[in-house]
């Protein structure tokens, strides 16, 4: 699997087939769920399908996607961050997703800076934005902390929702 940054402390690689059972526990975690979305993805078969449909498929059409967060010394998946394509959007997102016992740690923001960084110097993206929950202020303060700035609310998948830009 081809390593799309390294930090001080992370390893941020492309997802593959194996790491289904990471994505099945990410998946159905009730943050995720409540701030991101229930994407019905409960057993390995739906995991698989979730990352060749998703994930992978992105790297193949846009060159980036959503990739595995792990602890460099342990290699112990911990997360999720990356660039999504999406048709509702003009630019690229930034999306990225952790485990609860990792949050607050500082490797949300530690992922999301250098993926953001490199992926937009690889793909030579000058422009990127994020969508956030109104209410999820952890990651409102996230995404301001690393430079993206409040842009509008809009409407997105039925809820109102900040969009934040990014200049490169």
């Amino acid at each position: 699997m081809k390593v799309v940054c390294e930090s001080e402390r992370l390893i941020v690689r492309q997802f593959g087939l194996s790491d289904a059972p990471f994505i099945v526990r990410l998946l159905n975690d009730d943050l995720f769920i409540r701030y991101i979305a229930d994407k019905n993805v409960r057993m390995h078969e739906d995991a698989i399908n979730y990352l060749k449909q998703g994930p992978m498929a992105s790297y193949q059409r846009h060159g980036f996607g959503l990739n595995l967060v792990c602890l460099k010394e342990t290699l112990t998946p911990i997360g999720m961050c990356g660039l999504l394509k999406r048709d509702e959007l003009e630019y690229p997102d930034l999306g990225y997703a952790f485990l609860p016992e990792y949050s607050g740690k500082g490797y949300a923001r530690e992922a999301a800076e250098n993926t953001l960084k490199t992926v937009m110097k690889t793909c030579s993206l000058d422009t990127v934005v994020a969508v956030t929950l109104r209410d999820n202020l952890r990651s409102n303060k996230l995404l301001e902390t690393i430079g993206f700035s409040f842009k509008e609310t809009i409407e997105l998948y039925g809820a109102q929702n900040n969009l934040y830009e990014y200049l490169g």
